[in-house]
């Protein structure tokens, strides 16, 4: 999944049952298929960790949304840790920073579940 010359960086871990995607680099228009084959590649439990992203369109967010949304019909798990305002900045402008499951640690997502 990840490729060093790439400017994004997936990295898949586990913790406790859960699948961690560790995110780093751009989520735009340029990285949203190699985001969303990642995305897909993963069943189950998600935590993705974005404290890696320097930089996020609204099409990252859509992909996001949409695994969000499949995660609550599947009943499986799925949080965000790691989201900052500077580089993620249109979570707040659409409003689903209010929404979307987002903490500030990976200890903090493990121990809501």
């Amino acid at each position: 999944m990840t490729n060093p010359d790439a400017a994004l960086s997936l990295t898949p871990s586990t913790a406790d049952g859960f699948t961690v995607l560790r995110v780093a680099g751009v989520l735009d228009a340029t990285t949203r298929e190699q985001f969303a084959e990642g995305l897909a590649g993963i069943p189950g439990d998600l935590i993705l960790d974005l404290s890696g992203v320097t930089f996020m369109d609204s099409r990252a967010l859509g992909l996001i949304v949409h695994r969000w949304q499949t995660s609550l019909t599947a009943d499986v798990k799925f949080a965000l840790v790691g989201v900052r305002y500077s580089t993620a900045k249109v979570m707040w402008i659409t409003g689903l920073a209010e929404r979307l499951p987002l903490y500030d640690s990976l200890e903090a997502a493990l121990a809501s579940a």
